[in-house]
């Protein structure tokens, strides 16, 4: 089946000429690698879709966040209903990683919630792209790098059955199990099975269809697809084709030599240990390992059987893990949303995990195997990519090589707005300054963003303007997630009218209200006043018809030339483009994409293919009785703690566990994380 997009909306401004030289590129010119340079508000997103229709392959969507890879799933299924769009991201609410800190002799135990609707979304993607279907988009975080099983086993296991062919009922049932589903007669959940006589009905761990299975004698009688409330029958189907209930899966004659090798590398490991006088991790490992066989002897799993993957997989030492790549075609295309950011954390994926798991390796809380269970380098990385799309607004050097120049520029708005104005302004008096922009400000209506270089700068000037009755509020990554969405919330609802922050291109604002950013020592050369940050900080006055930029500099330094020669550049073409087609720029107004958060909607905004993907950070609206009706409690909870007896805390742990789970299981993350900030908050006073 061909992709076919859906979309009231037509490509506008220069969409038409990227999409066509995005396919160009791709398909004539067999480009391995090519930038998509599309400035905020451009329609990227849009763009994409049309690439993914025009090209009709696999494509996999790469994206840093997981709340972003959900923004950008809602708008692909709304792009490709009749396609298979799916969704793989980490499928944990919540995970502390296990942990060895030999200075202060600390371990700290692995702690995870798994997620079992994203699970189930997981094992979708794997059993759709192993089904053959070539009209397929999975849009996934930097999970999909990290290890799953291996596609031959998980092929291997996969069930075909026909109706009507010779097919014993107890070779099926052994294949079932074998494929990790199990017999449950009460709690018919996804990835069990039922038996009733020579009926067998199944729900699939990917899937919420019932399927029914009858048997006569050696034959398949009928296949049929059942309500999964009633159980009735709703279709009657010729074949059926059964995906294992697990990423992982593997034969008994590899589990058991599996076994032996596991056994064998701890005598090995053993005796390292006491050859150099550890003694004590030599009796640590002992216990801890064979604990772990006799686990998986017993029921098949352990905690922390990830570390033993490599033995299960049939891999040699330091081979790389399987991983999601392995499950694509040669074929596929890849697209790297926001690559600047993307890539880079891509790179250092594999450093941290390798530095944590040395610590456990080293004090014998873990065989050397649990090494090979890790993220991919970068070079193994960029040996299983596919023809690859970088899209940025701020491509990095990187992207820009691999491209070897086929960019692909993105510069006009469907919404005819323009990049702002910038201004230079020397830094004497520039306090009294920036307090005269603010008041001209506030007599329009508008909202002002500040960016400073350090949290004592924003806190102290928050303070003064406070003081010179401005309402203000500062954040920077010392206010939780909780506070930072109260304070977006009411920065949106005009509660007050200045944000001042150290790294408000990190908190990724997209407030169409924001007539005004103030950049305060623009020409101290670093991370946070590079090219590419004050570009991304200079857009963020993009959104709004009277966009304007001050930066306070005694000099102009080369990012901030770069920075102001590009955005002078693409106002030109903006401009002569809007001349040329009449068009009236249009202010947009802010709001969520109603396809992410549908629990959420009561129709109150939506995002349209002729914006940008909303910003992963943008704020929404809380509901009053949630987080803003505990915070006075737990706040009083922390002025006076013996108030809350150690059950009422524990009560409230549990409630705001709950509470996280159900908003990630609608893939809701962003109120996910609230919730978790909630439950950390009573767990620490817990402690106390």
């Amino acid at each position: 089946m061909d992709f076919k997009i859906f979309s009231e909306y037509s490509p506008t401004g220069d969409q038409p000429q990227a999409i066509d030289s995005l396919v160009r590129s791709i398909k004539d010119d067999h480009a391995r690698h090519v930038t998509l340079l599309g400035v905020t508000g451009s329609g990227k997103t849009f763009t994409m879709a049309n690439v993914v229709a025009r090209l009709n392959r696999p494509t996999l969507v790469l994206s840093h966040n997981k709340t972003l890879a959900g923004q950008l799933f809602s708008e692909f299924k709304s792009f490709f209903p009749e396609n298979a769009v799916e969704f793989f991201v980490s499928y944990y609410d919540y995970y502390q990683p296990e942990a060895y800190l030999p200075q202060s002799d600390t371990y700290i135990e692995k702690d995870l919630a798994i997620n079992e609707e994203i699970e189930k979304l997981r094992l979708s993607t794997a059993s759709t792209l192993l089904s053959g279907r070539r009209d397929v988009i999975v849009v996934s975080s930097v999970s999909c790098l990290y290890g799953i099983g291996n596609p031959a086993d998980f092929h291997e296991n996969t069930i075909n059955i026909k109706s009507g062919e010779l097919f014993g009922r107890q070779r099926f049932l052994q294949k079932m199990t074998t494929a990790l589903y199990c017999r449950d007669e009460l709690d018919f959940k996804p990835g069990s099975f039922r038996v009733k006589g020579d009926t067998i009905d199944i729900h699939p761990a990917y899937s919420d269809t019932i399927y029914r299975v009858v048997f006569n004698g050696e034959r398949v009688e009928g296949i049929f697809e059942a309500d999964s409330k009633t159980g009735l029958k709703k279709e009657v189907l010729e074949f059926l084709t059964l995906y294992p209930a697990s990423n992982f899966v593997t034969s008994p004659e590899r589990i058991y030599t599996a076994i032996e090798e596991i056994q064998d590398d701890l005598v090995e490991r053993m005796e390292y240990f006491n050859s150099i006088g550890k003694s004590i991790e030599a009796n640590r490992l002992k216990s801890r390992v064979e604990y772990d066989l006799e686990m998986i002897k017993e029921v098949g799993y352990c905690s922390g059987i990830e570390n033993y993957s490599r033995y299960f997989d049939g891999r040699s030492k330091g081979s790389r893990p399987f991983c999601l790549l392995d499950y694509f075609p040669e074929d596929y295309l890849m697209i790297i949303d926001e690559s600047h950011v993307t890539v880079p954390q891509i790179r250092a994926m594999y450093g941290g995990d390798f530095a944590r798991k040395t610590n456990l390796v080293e004090y014998g809380f873990c065989l050397p195997s649990a090494m090979d269970n890790r993220p991919l380098k970068f070079e193994e990385f960029e040996r299983l990519q596919g023809q690859t799309i970088y899209a940025s607004a701020t491509p990095a050097d990187f992207e820009l090589a691999k491209s070897e120049g086929v960019v692909v520029e993105q510069l006009i708005r469907p919404t005819g707005l323009l990049d702002p104005k910038i201004e230079v302004r020397p830094t004497e008096n520039q306090i009294d300054d920036i307090l005269e922009q603010i008041r001209d400000a506030e007599s329009l209506g508008d909202s002002v963003l500040i960016t400073t270089l350090t949290k004592r700068m924003a806190e102290e000037l928050t303070r003064y303007l406070t003081r010179m009755d401005v309402k203000c509020r500062y954040i920077h990554s010392d206010v939780t997630t909780i506070d930072r969405l109260k304070l977006l919330d009411e920065f949106r609802d005009n509660v007050f009218n200045v944000l001042i922050g150290v790294n408000l291109l990190r908190e990724g604002l997209d407030l169409p209200q924001v007539a005004l950013v103030i950049i305060m020592d623009a020409d101290k050369e670093g991370f946070l006043r590079s090219h590419r940050s004050l570009t991304q900080t200079v857009g963020r006055a993009a959104r709004n018809l009277h966009g304007r930029v001050i930066m306070y500099a005694d000099t102009i330094t080369d990012s901030m030339r770069i920075t102001i020669d590009e955005t002078s550049r693409r106002r030109s073409i903006q401009e002569k483009y809007n001349k040329e087609h009449n068009v009236v720029p249009k202010q947009v107004k802010g709001g969520l994409s109603k396809a992410l958060f549908p629990q959420n909607q009561n129709n109150e905004a939506t995002t349209a293919p002729d914006s940008d993907t909303v910003d992963y950070n943008l704020v929404y609206k809380m509901p009053e009785n949630s987080a803003k009706a505990a915070e006075p409690v737990m706040e009083y909870a922390i002025e006076s703690p013996k108030i809350m007896t150690t059950k009422q805390l524990n009560e409230e742990i549990e409630k705001y566990k709950n509470l996280m789970t159900g908003a990630a299981k609608k893939l809701d993350f962003k109120k996910a994380a609230e919730y978790r900030d909630m439950m950390y908050k009573f767990q620490e006073e817990l402690k106390k």
